[in-house]
């Protein structure tokens, strides 16, 4: 059984490699302890970038965006905000797969969850699909708003296009 740590360490080799096989120069903060764990420099932009383990729960990813850690003063819960990291990057060892999400998107949870499939009730409301977070398009549709380009895809969604 893997601690916590470790499996983090995991997420974060394999988010940073997926990164280098997309084209993007992975950097390393030198201290631990930071809020983002790697750094994309995507040429015009460096992205601070907070990687996450993700275990899949039937249909569903399910994330702990949030933090916790105990203190003099008792527990201090925490999440991730713009002024912090760029994005939330996940790896579920359950798929080996990766995923990436503008920390818009996150909107301050302490959880998030992905689905794998729709619901069984068919609710689409507030849905968040792992499809539209797949870290190769979502890495490529970011690059593409960086340069100014704007053009809509022929895919939806556009993450689903290689």
């Amino acid at each position: 059984m893997l601690s916590p740590s470790q499996k983090g360490a995991i997420a974060e080799a394999v988010i940073a490699a997926e990164a280098i096989k997309a084209g993007i120069e992975v950097l390393r903060p030198v201290a631990e302890g930071g809020r983002y764990d790697l750094v994309f420099d995507l040429g015009s932009r460096f992205l601070r970038v907070q990687c996450k383990s993700g275990s899949r729960r039937g249909d569903v990813i399910a994330v702990r965006t949030g933090t916790c850690r105990l203190t003099p003063r008792g527990y201090v819960r925490t999440i991730y905000n713009r002024t912090e990291v760029d994005a939330i990057a996940i790896y579920c060892a359950d798929l080996d797969s990766c995923y990436f999400m503008p920390i818009e998107h996150v909107r301050g949870r302490a959880n998030v969850y992905l689905r794998l499939a729709p619901a069984r009730n068919n609710q689409e409301f507030a849905i968040t699909y792992a499809a539209d977070y797949e870290f190769r398009g979502a890495i490529a549709q970011l690059g593409e708003r960086l340069t100014g380009s704007q053009e809509v895809g022929g895919s939806n969604p556009p993450s689903s296009t290689r």
